[in-house]
């Protein structure tokens, strides 16, 4: 289940209505509740453009067709095996960086591109009488581009010892091209031919003549005409290179490699095919039922088809498949499959609506399959009760003054939902604050203590590995004993390998109690201390107005109606963000806080009471603190930690130096459904519709 949910306003667009027409369809008998036959899903996606996915590796049970989407219609070029594995990448500009007969040096100069986190490809070909293996690195739009990584490649000094002195080259999309061959077996061949004389040369498929695929001979990988017209003086001299012709980049086609990049291994390849074309669209589908595995994306696996094109100058994967479908993936991960039925089918219900609500958000896609939209992990998250969920509330959504609402939902509201305007700064009618029973996310959770070590370092030990002793302080602090070895004492409440620890302690060791609080979880949730200079670096990184110091104050200054912080002030300036929600990315240290339900610990902010009722507050503050001990020595306090003991007996942990701790409650921007709060309600016997109606204020459940 997700634990952080952004949210984005998403572009509208409008559509053509030919798109619309065969996109959309809507019941005669209730127009108002729209109909999605298949839901287009992007993978790679962001709000920015595409992420980089060079290449993606499909297999499935089945065999699968490979063809091209053409405007009547989806045409079949060819079919691979059945658990054979087949990559995809678009042709277009790359840098080959290096060529040799050796396949260990090709590896290692991979292993460097990739170690660089540059997109590289390992493939071989037949070239003067040898298997060649080239490496070329990126996906680039232009010339331009591939130069620009060319010059910074040639500038790496691990790669210029691997490389040997080869002289890297740009490739580019421009090839020329022989006639129609008779089979894949004869353009094999004729490949090898150009490849005796030097050239680099590729099968290439091109639509089916006939019912059957058409295969040639592409050779060279120019970027100017220039260099296509040495290549083709070159090829002259080859079988089948008299008749030669520029080849047509227009018309989709499809260029065969064999790629080492997976393997890593010289005797197993894989066949790499690199479309191009223009508006070529390739299409991976599976000849049965049995769903298409996608190794880049986790190696999940997915219903329906893939549709591979170029999109802002990357390559594009988008998954197409039932509409319901989709849904049974979309509520597995989006909530336990084990939680009560009614809870998962008001989930069912949300995220149809929420589908709907977005229409075709995405230029090439409705959705894509992270929380930007809402998370889809394919077939692996479907479970029995999911489907059946989806099955039980099928076409239903929820509408507002008969229209389909963004049914938003975050995993936890905190014990109070959000209202819309205190996160995106607009009032929506049907997402008001109601009280939420979210504490079900707290359940069978251990407690965590809080304690000072002897050393005077303050951390969180989990409860079993402390023991009573029945001590106390002087200030009335319990005082437990570590019962284990190497106990570990860690910065929040919560087991975190990624968080350096505070520290280890022995069996034996006594600490003294500042708190006790239950386990950081989807309710309840402490972070930090963080220094004044982290939380400068978190906030000049998201906020408009950049500050010129480290942070020494950092206070809520307003609150929204359910509590949640709408402003924000760090050093006394106002933190400026797009809206209250981007205060959980910019306050985060080390990643966004999960909600903006919280409390600001200002650990050295404190008053005291001196002499002659003279009153004095650090940070603001900085004269030295002395104190008195009992047999009324006075000494400056010096340590990092002060220990403040109030009117109420409550010992305070302060700093000297300012840090700062956030106590918050509530994961998600906490508007609309709390899935947590659905939890608790289907458990007290609520159903689907009721639980919806309670989150969506005045809303309709409806039925295409």
């Amino acid at each position: 289940m997700r634990t952080n949910w952004p949210f984005k306003r998403l572009m509208i667009m409008t559509i053509a209505m030919m798109l619309l027409a065969s996109t959309w369809t809507a019941s005669s008998s209730q127009a108002a509740v729209p109909k999605l036959d298949n839901i287009r899903v992007a993978l790679f996606m962001q709000l920015s453009g595409v992420e980089t996915t060079p290449a993606t590796t499909f297999s499935s049970a089945s065999e699968m067709g490979i063809g091209m989407r053409q405007p009547d219609g989806i045409s079949n070029w060819f079919t691979a095996p059945a658990a054979s594995q087949i990559r995809i990448a678009v042709d277009d500009y790359k840098v080959k960086l290096f060529e040799s007969t050796s396949f260990a040096a090709a590896l290692a100069v991979t292993k460097r591109v990739q170690a660089a986190s540059g997109a590289a490809f390992l493939t071989s070909l037949s070239k003067n009488g040898a298997i060649t293996y080239q490496v070329a690195e990126g996906t680039y739009a232009t010339a331009a581009e591939a130069a620009a990584a060319q010059t910074k490649w040639n500038a790496d000094s691990e790669l210029a010892k691997l490389v040997s002195g080869f002289k890297s080259v740009t490739q580019g999309p421009l090839h020329l091209e022989t006639e129609p061959l008779a089979s894949k077996e004869a353009a094999i061949a004729a490949a090898s031919g150009f490849g005796a004389i030097g050239l680099d040369a590729y099968v290439a498929v091109r639509a089916p003549q006939a019912g059957t695929a058409s295969y040639s001979v592409m050779v060279g990988a120019a970027v100017t005409e220039a260099e296509l017209q040495i290549a083709k003086s070159a090829a002259a001299k080859a079988p089948y290179g008299a008749n030669l012709t520029e080849a047509d980049t227009q018309s989709p086609y499809m260029l065969l490699r064999y790629d080492h990049t997976v393997s890593a291994k010289a005797e197993q390849s894989l066949e790499l095919y690199m479309f191009a074309g223009n508006s070529a669209k390739v299409i991976i589908s599976s000849g049965s039922l049995e769903p298409i595995k996608l190794n880049e994306r986790s190696n999940r696996t997915y219903r329906g088809l893939f549709e591979l094109s170029v999109f802002n100058g990357k390559m594009a994967v988008v998954n197409e498949l039932p509409f319901e479908e989709y849904l049974y993936s979309v509520v597995g991960v989006e909530m336990y499959p084990t939680w009560p039925a009614e809870a998962l089918k008001a989930q069912a219900v949300a995220a149809r609506t929420y589908a709907l609500n977005k229409g075709f958000g995405f230029q090439i896609a409705h959705v894509v399959d992270t929380t930007l939209s809402q998370a889809y992990y394919g077939t692996g998250s479907e479970r029995p009760s999911t489907i059946a969920a989806v099955t039980d509330t099928a076409g239903e959504v929820a509408l507002y003054n008969g229209k389909v609402i963004e049914a938003l939902f975050s995993a936890n509201g905190g014990g109070m939902t959000a209202d819309a305007k205190e996160i995106w700064n607009n009032s929506v009618a049907y997402l008001q604050p109601v009280k939420s029973p979210d504490s079900s996310s707290e359940v069978g959770l251990n407690s965590w203590y809080r304690v000072v070590l002897p050393s005077g370092g303050i951390g969180y030990i989990r409860e079993d590995l402390l023991d009573e002793t029945n001590l106390k302080t002087a200030a009335g602090s319990r005082i437990l004993k570590v019962n284990t070895n190497g106990t570990k004492v860690r910065k929040h409440p919560l087991i975190q390998d990624s968080v350096a620890l505070i520290g280890q302690v022995d069996s034996g060791t006594q600490v003294v109690v500042l708190e006790k609080t239950v386990e950081s979880n989807s309710m309840s949730w402490v972070l930090g201390p963080y220094t004044p200079q982290e939380m400068q670096t978190a906030i000049n990184a998201r906020a408009v107005t950049k500050l010129n110091s480290a942070v020494r104050s950092l206070e809520i200054s307003q609150t929204g109606a359910s509590g949640r912080a709408i402003e924000i002030m760090a050093n006394g300036q106002k933190v400026d963000v797009k809206n209250p929600d981007g205060f959980r990315a910019a306050l985060g240290v080390q990643g966004s806080l999960p909600s903006t339900l919280f409390k600001i610990e200002e650990t050295a902010k404190v008053t005291m009471l001196g002499a002659r009722s003279s009153l004095r507050t650090k940070p603001s503050d900085n004269a030295p603190v002395y104190t008195i001990s009992a047999g009324g020595k006075v000494t400056e306090a010096a340590g990092t930690n002060l220990f403040i003991l109030d009117k109420n007996g409550v010992v305070r942990a302060s700093t000297k130096e300012p840090s700062f701790r956030f106590i918050g409650t509530g994961n998600g921007h906490g508007a609309g459904l709390s899935q947590y709060g659905a939890l608790s309600m289907a458990q007290q016997g609520y159903d689907y519709q009721y639980i919806l109606k309670y989150y969506y204020k005045d809303v309709t459940i409806a039925k295409e």
